[in-house]
């Protein structure tokens, strides 16, 4: 109603916004009341919205007179600039598909930067990355801050080229002060009864207290665990946010990695010939919608490396395969094999996230195991790590859901880790082959979330640079900044668990809590 309400107004101006409005930019609250001050948090409301004199294709059109519109479209958007208290914070070139085509034709821009509700916008993902890179350190507490953010049209044809200042605007920023007894920010004595020798090493603990402040100060938001081992030993064990030893923590996608734990096993002792074998082994596709023989030959391999030509991407939500059009179905295996491929993709290329492709690998399993899945993971896995405690999510057809959600113990999760910086092996036990860790922590796939960032079989890898030291790390990771970190070159395994459930802060804060507080404190 009120981008309607918007359109008549321009309409009736004969296209052209009245001289008071045009270049300005106004906060507003949830119910779209004009805001002059907010009372900082992560829980308020604070949209944005931008009057222009034109539209952002009419911008475009005057730096790039008789340039094609579409090719602008795949090619721009709008810089962000945002100020705090006078000085210039964060400045960002916005994705060129952030915002439907159809508004960048209208002198208008209404976006999200703090919803009291998880939202899956482009404001609230811009917001978070300016706060992660330098915008919460500006936004002091206990301080009024002038927040102003300004607004110019881009291209990045050639090079980059900048158009004029379209709108500002600003608003004062409350952030209430925050007081932390000392004692709570102590950090944790690791109690008796662990299932770990605790480790005699020595670590900063300076820097681990000012982690700790900076979690209850909530600057590190919904963490709930943190455990290091050390060469093999157990370093530290942190819990926040009503969290403790016995909590089992729902860490999402993390459990994919057990998936193909499952699978490595299930290898070995030849119940599934390799992860070469394609699909048509396992399923008369013919029966399936969108059939083509191509399916037939899509391997686990592809699957295991989400590089397989299904029509499916959790990252976009208008992919046919995205996870959350999986959901609400009542049989998720049908809904993997009646998806069709998709023809812009070579066959193993590119890396796509695809939930779906995870949870066909898990009726593999069913189907190939004795006793089922369930039975299979309990006997092969979880009780010779020890681990008894722990909480499966379940498909429509009662299988556990490989799709994540599996629950267990912060320690277990780190027993886990710690089984493949073993190779597989855990207290003398091959409980996995060692073949099979070292084919799983293989850079198979180059991602799209940064440099130098790769994929193996459902494990993720980075590198840290910290103190002039690579610190290399295949690991799990799942939604709300849920991960288990082995490091490959270091001796540690370090678990993070966290409840950002749709955060676009969950993933960047435990970067910087690795990169800034937990491995300076921790590297030898």
């Amino acid at each position: 109603m009120k981008t309607l309400t918007f359109l008549l107004l321009f309409a009736l101006c004969g296209g052209r916004l009245p001289a008071q409005d045009a270049g300005t930019i106004r906060f507003t609250d949830a119910s779209g009341q004009y805001l002059e001050r907010v009372v900082y948090s992560d829980t308020a409301n604070l949209n944005v919205q931008a009057h222009f004199e034109r539209s952002l294709i009419a911008y475009w059109q005057a730096m790039r007179p008789g340039g094609d519109v579409q090719t602008f479209l795949q090619h721009g958007n709008w810089q962000f600039r945002f100020f705090v208290d006078d000085k210039l914070v964060y400045t960002e070139n916005l994705h060129h598909g952030a915002g439907l085509p159809p508004s960048k034709q209208v002198p208008a821009l209404s976006a999200p930067l703090i919803s009291s509700k998880p939202r899956d916008h482009w404001g609230c993902y811009l917001w978070g990355r300016f706060l992660l890179q330098g915008g919460e350190s500006a936004l002091g507490t206990g301080v009024t801050h002038q927040l102003k953010i300004e607004l110019r049209p881009y291209l990045q044809l050639d090079s980059l080229q900048l158009g004029p200042l379209a709108a500002s605007g600003s608003v004062a920023v409350t952030v209430p002060p925050i007081h932390i007894d000392p004692a709570a920010s102590a950090i944790q004595t690791i109690r008796p009864g662990s299932g770990w020798r605790t480790s005699p090493s020595s670590y900063d603990t300076a820097l681990i207290r000012q982690l700790n402040e900076q979690i209850l100060a909530r600057r590190f938001k919904e963490i709930t665990s943190i455990i290091v081992i050390r060469n093999g030993q157990l370093l530290l064990e942190e819990y926040f946010n009503g969290s403790d030893r016995d909590s089992l923590q729902d860490t999402r996608s993390v459990g994919k990695s057990f998936t193909s734990a499952l699978m490595g096993i299930a290898i070995q002792e030849h119940l599934v010939k390799d992860e070469k074998q394609p699909l048509g082994t396992f399923y008369k596709l013919s029966q399936f919608d969108h059939y083509t023989p191509q399916k037939d030959s899509i391997t686990l391999e592809q699957l295991l490396t989400m590089s397989s030509p299904f029509y499916g991407n959790d990252d976009l939500s208008d992919s046919p395969g995205n996870e959350e059009n999986m959901y609400p179905t009542s049989n998720w295996v049908k809904f993997v094999l009646d998806l069709p491929l998709d023809s812009s993709r070579p066959q193993g290329k590119p890396w796509n996230y695809f939930t779906a492709g995870v949870v066909l690998l898990g009726d593999i399993l069913q189907q190939s195991t004795p006793q089922g899945l369930e039975q299979y993971a309990a006997t092969k896995l979880f009780t010779p790590l020890g681990i008894h405690h722990y909480q499966w999510q379940y498909t429509p057809q009662h299988v556990p859901s490989t799709a994540g959600g599996l629950g267990l113990r912060s320690l277990d999760l780190a027993r886990f880790g710690q089984l493949y910086k073993n190779r597989g092996n855990w207290q003398g036990r091959q409980i996995i082959p060692a073949s099979w860790v070292k084919a799983s922590f293989q850079k198979r796939a180059v991602l799209p979330t940064g440099p130098q960032e790769y994929y193996g079989y459902l494990f993720w890898n980075k590198t840290f640079r910290v103190n002039g030291k690579d610190a290399e790390t295949f690991y799990s990771s799942g939604n709300g900044g849920n991960k288990i970190f082995v490091f490959t070159n270091q001796p540690l395994v370090i678990v993070i668990t966290a409840t950002a459930y749709g955060r676009p802060y969950a993933h960047p804060q435990v970067d910087r809590m690795m990169r800034e507080y937990l491995l300076p404190a921790v590297l030898p």
